[in-house]
């Protein structure tokens, strides 16, 4: 296994017990990270298959050797999850983990993060072209300043693009955050996160397109199930769980089993702090025998 890639999965229990996993069952990871729900998935009864998607190739490796010991009964693709072609597999089970993952943030050399210097890529898949940095350095200054607004949710998005394309180029992740804490007021600049936190956020999201692919990959994904399929999302900032809470209301062949987000407990918080933020939501498909009325699941059913 990459040494490098030893990913913290958060919900997993929840994740296991929301699928309802069953013997022989065909199960989609679309975001498989290291591997880790895909293990407890293949662990959690006989004969269970799966296909394992990442758009980090590195990843991808990570996870091709933590579930080598299952076979032929994982199989993997590399790529975007949205464009992931289906054909006409049908699975009992879907989940995605969005967002960055703790290794990609780790991972100095990938530039998600700005407490280390790097070169400012945040590619996910990094046989793209865009980088970070052809974003910073080539985007105008009322559209960047639109992109680290709407995709960051920062209200001093104006000066800090003003101020990013007064010291243009930038080529590392230390250099731009640099320029952002003096951009801001120092009141701000030491507050509760750091003040480059949000313009990364939005930086990351237009690089890898995620909100997009999300959106995309909510309206595919149920077609990918069974009857009584579920579907379950892990987001990590308001962005994507509002999208996935408004997807899964509109998509008429869904029934919603999460009134409310499924959190992380005090337990799994004191061992995995970066688990606080997220928000698991689950959906199952409805068969042809329950269309034109919706079947009363309870969250016990999940």
């Amino acid at each position: 296994m990459d040494a490098d890639f030893l990913h913290i999965p958060v919900l997993s229990q929840e994740i296991v017990t929301g699928l309802a996993v069953s013997a022989g069952g065909w199960y989609l990871d679309a975001t498989v990270g290291g591997g880790r729900h895909s293990e407890l998935i293949l662990q959690a009864a006989p004969d269970v298959r799966l296909v394992a998607i990442d758009r980090d190739l590195q990843a991808l490796d990570a996870a091709r050797a933590r579930l080598a010991p299952y076979g032929d009964r994982v199989q993997f693709w590399h790529g975007n999850y949205a464009d992931y072609p289906a054909g006409e597999q049908q699975f009992d089970g879907i989940i995605a983990d969005l967002g960055v993952s703790s290794v990609q943030l780790d991972l100095a050399e990938r530039g998600f993060s700005f407490r280390n210097e790097a070169p400012l890529d945040m590619r996910m898949d990094r046989s793209q072209e865009t980088t970070a940095a052809d974003l910073v350095n080539d985007t105008p200054e009322a559209e960047l300043a639109r992109l680290i607004f709407t995709y960051g949710e920062e209200r001093l998005s104006r000066q800090i693009a003003r101020e990013i394309v007064a010291g243009r180029p930038f080529t590392t992740t230390t250099q731009l955050a640099y320029t952002i804490g003096g951009a801001v007021p120092k009141s701000y600049r030491y507050g509760r996160i750091h003040p480059a936190t949000r313009t990364f956020q939005a930086l990351r999201i237009v690089v890898n397109q995620e909100l997009s692919s999300l959106e995309r990959f909510l309206v595919v994904a149920p077609t990918w199930l069974k009857p009584d399929g579920k579907l379950g999302l892990i987001s990590f900032h308001s962005l994507e769980d509002r999208i996935v809470k408004h997807s899964l209301r509109a998509n008429e062949t869904l029934t919603v089993l999460t009134k409310k987000p499924i959190i992380a407990t005090e337990a799994e918080l004191a061992a995995n702090p970066r688990a606080r933020s997220a928000k698991l939501r689950w959906a199952v498909y409805r068969s042809s025998s329950t269309t034109g009325r919706r079947r009363k699941y309870q969250l016990e059913d999940v």
